[in-house]
């Protein structure tokens, strides 16, 4: 209510009479000061002449304001303009002031009235310098009650450059933060000890939990620019370990019209804590690849297909269809665009595996580029289900790649993945042989086929992230199947863009690859997200080893050693040039493969082997097929 009360008063028009009455009161103090300066602060300089020209004062300032307007800035957000018209007010009450002496000598119509010109000089000086302090001090005050009222938050700002400096601004001017800004943090031994508007700056390797506790500090900003990521990481997991909440300032290019809001300092993501610089494209021939097309994008209710929908949804295509199996999600998706105003796109609910629904679909309109996004995904999960992954990520792909080609669709683009190189999994198998029939498919000159591999994404659906948050809600602890296990990490908008950048540079036969930096250690994932969330390792949430899975890598590749890379024109994107497969072979076997009702999950993954040869299965049932195939 006093935060309420204490907002009201200073923003009212009432607040702004208040603040004039102020003024004169002040400007009336300050006549009386230099006439004290004057005469060396003493009182012989006749005070009956003096009480007269009080209210002559009082009534040239009253006007000198109005018509100024001095007194209509709202002084808790005072600012240099607030100061310049406070200058002119004061200003103009002097010129008045001296103009009507002058007029009286010369006119002599009150002999006994007179300001000396010293005098109207010091006053003039007076009232720059207590209007303007007046004001700032006024400010001051306002935000410190503010502050008290609110439960005020101690945080550290770690930086002591110009984006801390600024941040520590922002946090300070916002009305609305209950942030009090107690020190800077800083590696720079020529800022340590310093201070900046008032505020100390600490030793970063004098910062631990004693000092952290003892002050009641509960938020660290990090606001350091033009840091690479293994600084950025370095930084945040010496943080993170402390008993506090980590927060970040984004890059300057991210600031809203090169400015920092508060809205901006955010806890750090977890593609914060990757070790290396986010991939950035801007491609501006994506969107003449888009221009006017039928676009049909399969799996558009999982976390690729959707974000490749919303990123499509920006270009001037004539057509897009979104095609998924999941109600639900394709709903979700209707739903979205509706609401963004996305028009010119047709929802469908469909199998791939349904090719009589396909034709239909390929029937019924146009269809110049596909992005096929779907697939069976989880790992353990196809292990144990070759009969599913084989009929969604290999039959279901090679109808819709054959409908492609009898429709000459202009562009296939694929999804596919890194476990499709030197396979240890069913999964893995079977996106390695989607690719091999693509390569086939695209020799036949009548579709462009392009494959897409990159790592695990962040946030997707089943992924790491979303585990461990599930686990940490119920208190732990976080699972990990290996305690040296790694894996290479990319954010869903980067993924996608990686697919579009494909689609738009790719004439056909490639697979492209990222340069997605270094690996992730999953453990020391794991630890930041428990740090970071608040909690404290192994006391508040452990991590617990569980084994490999059936099928999985300890080490994720990119690339297999046969494989030769050929650079493009953007520097994190690569070709592989991978080994070539006979097609008389490829077709022979997978013929055998399409007659799946007639072969156990044994002779399903026997298959599979025959046709991609380097797939040596893992801590898996099927490790014993590697010894005949």
């Amino acid at each position: 209510m006093r935060n309420r009360l204490l907002h009201k008063f200073s923003s009212t028009i009432t607040a702004r009479w208040v603040v004039l009455l102020i003024d004169i009161s002040l400007v009336l103090q300050t006549f009386f000061l230099a006439y004290l300066v004057r005469f060396n602060f003493s009182l012989d300089f006749g005070a009956h002449h003096f009480v007269l020209q009080l209210p002559l004062v009082a009534l040239i300032a009253f006007l000198s304001f109005v018509i100024i307007g001095s007194y209509k800035g709202v002084v808790r957000h005072t600012g240099t303009r607030d100061a310049y018209n406070v200058f002119i007010a004061a200003a103009l009450l002097a010129f008045v002031l001296a103009l009507i002496v002058f007029l009286n000598r010369k006119l002599g119509i009150l002999k006994t009235f007179t300001i000396p010109r010293s005098i109207i000089v010091i006053h003039f000086m007076l009232n720059v310098i207590v209007l303007i302090a007046s004001r700032y001090i006024f400010k001051q005050v306002y935000y410190t009650l503010l502050k008290g009222i609110n439960t005020s938050k101690k945080v550290l700002i770690y930086g002591a450059g110009d984006s801390g400096i600024i941040t520590h601004t922002t946090i300070k001017s916002d009305k609305k933060s209950n942030m009090q800004v107690v020190g800077f943090i800083d590696d720079s031994p020529k800022k340590i000890g310093k201070t900046y508007d008032g505020v100390r700056v600490f030793d970063s390797h004098k910062i631990d939990t004693d000092f952290i506790e003892k002050r009641q500090i509960k938020e660290v900003i990090v606001s350091i620019q033009n840091s690479s990521a293994a600084e950025l990481l370095d930084l945040v997991d010496r943080v993170s370990t402390l008993p506090v909440k980590v927060k970040i300032v984004p890059p300057v290019e991210k600031w809203i019209d090169g400015t920092l809001q508060m809205a901006q300092i955010q806890e750090v993501q977890i593609e914060d804590l990757l070790d290396r610089n986010p991939i950035q494209m801007d491609n501006p021939t994506i969107a003449n690849e888009l221009k006017g097309k039928h676009i049909l994008i399969t799996g558009a209710a999982g976390s690729i297909g959707s974000e490749l929908a919303e990123q499509i949804s920006k270009y001037p295509f004539s057509q897009l269809m979104v095609l998924d199996q999941s109600e639900s999600g394709i709903y979700d998706l209707q739903q979205d665009f509706i609401q963004r105003g996305v028009t010119n796109v047709t929802y469908l609910v469909a199998d791939i595996r349904d090719t009589h629904r396909m034709q239909q679909l390929f029937a019924q309109q146009p269809i110049d580029i596909i992005f096929h996004a779907a697939a069976y995904k989880h790992v353990p999960l196809m292990e144990n289900n070759p009969y599913e992954a084989v009929q969604v990520n290999v039959l279901g792909t090679k109808s819709l790649m054959d409908l492609a080609v009898t429709n000459r669709v202009t562009k296939f683009v694929m999804v596919s993945t890194d476990k499709a190189v030197n396979p240890t999994n069913v999964m893995g198998a079977t996106k390695r042989v989607a690719e091999i029939y693509a390569a086939y498919c695209n020799t036949l000159q009548k579709t462009k086929f392009i494959s897409t591999r990159f790592g695990n994404v962040l946030g997707s659906n089943g992924s790491v992230i979303p585990l461990f948050k599930k686990q940490m809600a119920k208190g732990g602890p976080l699972t990990v199947t290996h305690e040296e296990i790694t894996r290479f990490f990319m954010t869903i908008p980067e993924a996608c863009q990686l697919v579009l950048e494909a689609g738009a540079m790719g004439m056909g036969g490639e697979v492209f690859v990222f340069d997605m930096g270094k690996s992730v250690k999953i453990v020391d994932l794991a630890k930041r997200m428990i740090h970071l969330s608040g909690f404290k390792y192994p006391d508040d949430i452990d991590i617990k080893i569980i084994g490999l899975r059936p099928g999985e890598k300890l080490y994720e590749e990119l690339l297999s050693a046969t494989d030769n890379v050929i650079k493009t024109y953007h520097p994190k994107i690569m070709i592989a040039k991978v080994k070539n497969t006979s097609h008389t072979v490829l077709l022979e076997e997978l013929s055998t493969l399409s007659n799946l009702s007639d072969l156990t999950a044994d002779e399903i993954v026997q298959q599979l082997k025959r046709i991609v040869p380097e797939y040596k299965s893992n801590n898996s049932v099927y490790t014993k097929l590697d010894t005949t195939s």
